[in-house]
């Protein structure tokens, strides 16, 4: 079973958010959150935010084993706030306060047979 959590328009650019989701992909979940709690970047504390909150959601919502791996995570594009910047000679120009969506798919981990 497949337990999701999404955090939705985080005022992050996606591009940025992408470095640290491609981190921690295929991880288990305190493997991830070790990874995310030593990253230099203020990202990876919103990133781990959304981890814990899908793993929570499995443990309490329907009772998995605290054992979880990160089965998919993936950053969308939220909306784009559009502003303007006043430049030389009466002209403007644009700015994109870009945002994003962050889903964490979480599952139980399978037992290694043969090791």
């Amino acid at each position: 079973m497949e337990v999701r959590a999404v955090a939705k328009d985080i005022g992050i650019s996606p591009r940025k958010v992408r470095l640290l989701v491609d981190m921690v992909r295929g991880k288990r979940v305190d493997e991830a959150l070790t990874m995310l709690k030593f990253t230099a970047s203020p990202t990876a504390r919103v990133v781990a935010k959304v981890v814990r909150s899908a793993a929570a959601n499995a443990e309490n919502n329907f009772q998995m084993s605290p054992d979880l791996k990160i089965v998919s995570i993936f950053v969308d594009e939220a909306r784009t706030l559009k502003r303007f910047r006043p430049r030389a000679r009466g002209r403007a120009s644009p700015i994109l306060k870009r945002s994003s969506h962050i889903t964490v798919v979480v599952a139980e981990q399978e037992e290694e047979v043969g090791s």
